[in-house]
């Protein structure tokens, strides 16, 4: 089935990049070997700036220029994906061992996956850069070639089409593969040399004028150049101070990164070593530009194992696989205090790989078995079918804040994009909107237009309603989530995923049944008083339907999200009084929503029934929210047959001392 899912990839990917129009598709390669390519004319490789690989590369693709241009799009893509297919084969069967069977039979589908689905493959993919060919020939080098003379040549020759390759000679030295280091020095500096006879102008312009390429391209402070000294460029430093400040940070990662994949290579983990070497050589130190393209060795860095705990182990791969197949906008909110962080977000990756990230050796007590997880055991169910999933276990730790954190807002982002994209014309949600203004005055509950009138005369009331409607619709939920975080992690796990269901759930509605609010409905005389008035003479209603779909209104998050909230305070909150003023945000956010005219009463039903289809799947799905007392935990563990007690064991099944 994975491999089901590689080759469904691997078609998805030539299909996006064929489908486009042939000036948008394989933009860069355009512009090496198409008609008019640099490659193609008489003249300097670097009389533009479209070119960016050395002279050496140059050499090599101008042969193929003539081959590639007829066959522009199906060959060059199709090849690219086989160039990923190998780059993924070789990574798998050069995981650190010990290797579990089930290890080796998903690693090769799973790598190759992941490489497709990464941001530097699909920008090679789309631009037709020849990126990952580097990157493949360093693997070939150390795990492939035998022989110290093979693998220095490949090395060698990768070095000569990407110089900061050349890092990997050090690596070899620092780890007694001296032959094979001289090797790879002596082929980089046979293949520039030979670019230099054949094209010496082209040399001078890239080596010397352009300092080794650095000058290529977009400018160094693009947000595409991850790199330190584009980062540094970014945060507004210039001239000989941002200079030093480059020169002396990239001999410190270079340092701190050598000193750890060495450590890495002489403990058995060379791939780590190499991703580690390839994190401080493209995307760090050594080189002044690093674009996005270039950087396929941060997820190479997701082999490393991070942490003592079994809870802890996978929070580093997920975190390096968000960061190389997401974009920084999805990954962080859009606000100035988040911005140097989401601009900078792959190069903060690689330094944290190449520097900071705690690997373990494989010497190690916790390399094979890591600290077991305590799982919560909820109350038996009333059915036998429940829970659906039994291996759904709560766990009764809080878990990774940095990684929830991203995950909340990744969910959060795709929501917002498909809820944006769940749109429909205006005549389709124009005529829902009657449908449902028509069920409720037979139902005696159209009470929107009364609502709203009466509101609008009341100048405070409608102030506080509108602040209540655009402000507490996020405040109140996030803060319940923190609370139960710090104070009660068990219940926020299944808080969370209560709450995440219901919203996936909605947005269902809001693709099957888009619905214009009272706002947007003409000739009903409805005031829209949190947006003001809106001109129905366009479709589009101004710039609100840039930000949002504004005929997502069945069924209502605003009320569904408050009734969540008011649930949790009643079934949690302590005091009595608690409850009662949870009880408040629900009541106060139907009335926001009817008398702002963003909804209708049959909305806020809507709302509410997802929300209690949320809650009857976490309890169907993960068992009920209820535990089991400590001592009765206890109890039965110590009433377990001895077999079953070390398969829990095994299991991860612990007594926990602590609720």
């Amino acid at each position: 089935m994975l491999w089901l899912v590689v080759a469904l990839l691997a078609g998805r990917q030539m299909a996006v990049v064929l489908r486009q129009p042939p000036g948008e598709r394989l933009t860069d390669l355009e512009t090496w070997i198409g008609e008019n390519g640099v490659l193609h004319v008489t003249g300097s490789l670097y009389d533009s700036d479209r070119f960016t690989g050395t002279p050496f590369a140059g050499l090599v693709l101008k042969p193929l220029a003539r081959t590639a241009e007829q066959n522009l799009g199906v060959a060059w893509t199709f090849g690219s994906l086989l160039l990923v297919a190998a780059l993924g084969l070789v990574a798998a069967r050069a995981l650190p061992g010990p290797v579990s069977r089930r290890t080796a039979l998903l690693a090769a589908p799973v790598a190759i996956s992941l490489l497709m689905l990464s941001l530097p493959v699909r920008n090679a993919l789309h631009l037709g850069q020849t990126s990952i060919l580097p990157v493949l020939l360093v693997l070939l080098g150390c795990f492939v070639a035998r022989g110290e003379r093979a693998s220095g040549v490949l090395i060698g020759v990768a070095a000569a089409l990407q110089p900061t390759v050349l890092l990997f000679a050090v690596l070899l030295w620092l780890t007694g593969r001296r032959r094979a280091a001289v090797t790879g020095g002596t082929a980089f500096a046979a293949c520039t040399a030979l670019a230099w006879a054949v094209m010496p102008h082209d040399s001078w312009s890239y080596w010397v004028h352009h300092v080794a390429g650095a000058g290529l391209g977009d400018s160094a402070d693009h947000l595409a150049n991850q790199s330190l000294h584009g980062a540094l460029l970014r945060f507004g430093l210039a001239g000989p101070l941002e200079v030093g400040l480059f020169l002396l940070l990239a001999a410190a990662v270079c340092y701190v990164g050598l000193r750890r994949a060495v450590r890495y290579a002489n403990d058995g983990q060379l791939l780590l070593a190499v991703a580690v070497t390839g994190c401080v050589a493209v995307a760090v130190a050594v080189s002044p530009t690093a674009w996005q393209h270039q950087l396929l060795w941060v997820l190479l860095a997701v082999v490393g194992r991070a942490g003592e705990r079994a809870a802890d182990r996978l929070v580093w791969p997920a975190i390096v696989v968000l960061v190389i197949t997401l974009p920084g906008k999805i990954l962080l909110p859009n606000t100035p205090v988040a911005f140097p962080v989401r601009d900078n977000v792959l190069l903060l990756a690689a330094l944290g790989a190449a520097c900071a990230a705690p690997f373990l050796p494989r010497t190690s007590p916790y390399w094979q078995r890591p600290i077991a997880t305590d799982y919560a055991v909820p109350v038996p169910a009333r059915w036998s079918r429940v829970p659906l999933l039994p291996f759904w276990r709560r766990v009764l730790s809080r878990p990774n804040l940095l990684l929830e954190l991203l995950l909340i807002r990744v969910v959060y982002s795709g929501y917002a994009h498909v809820r944006l994209a769940a749109t429909a014309g205006r005549g389709t949600a124009e005529a829902h909107g009657r449908q449902i203004h028509s069920l409720e005055k037979w139902m005696h509950i159209d009470i929107e237009h009364w609502a709203n009138h009466a509101v609008v005369h009341i100048g405070w009331l409608k102030s506080f309603f509108d602040y209540y409607y655009s402000t507490f619709h996020f405040i109140v939920p996030l803060a319940i989530l923190g609370v139960l975080y710090v104070r009660r992690p068990a219940d926020y796990r299944w808080a969370r995923s209560t709450l995440g269901f219901a919203t996936l759930v909605a947005l269902l509605g809001f693709w099957l049944y888009p619905l214009a609010p009272p706002r947007l409905m003409p000739g009903l005389g409805f005031i829209d008083t949190v947006h003001g008035v809106q001109d129905f003479a366009k479709p589009d209603y101004g710039t609100l339907t840039s930000m949002t779909n504004q005929y997502a209104a069945m069924p209502s998050l605003h009320f569904g999200w408050s009734l969540w909230c008011g649930v949790m305070i009643v079934m949690l909150a302590p005091k009595l009084w608690m409850k009662a003023l949870g009880l408040l945000h629900p009541l106060f956010t139907v009335s926001a929503i009817v008398a702002t005219a963003n909804h209708w009463v049959l909305d806020a039903v809507g709302g509410a029934l997802v929300i209690g289809l949320g809650f009857v799947l976490t309890h169907v799905l993960a068992g009920p929210r209820k535990l089991q007392p400590v001592a009765d935990r206890a109890a039965g563990a110590e009433r377990k047959p001895p077999h079953r007690a070390a398969a829990a064991e095994a299991t991860g099944e612990t007594v926990s001392s602590k609720t």
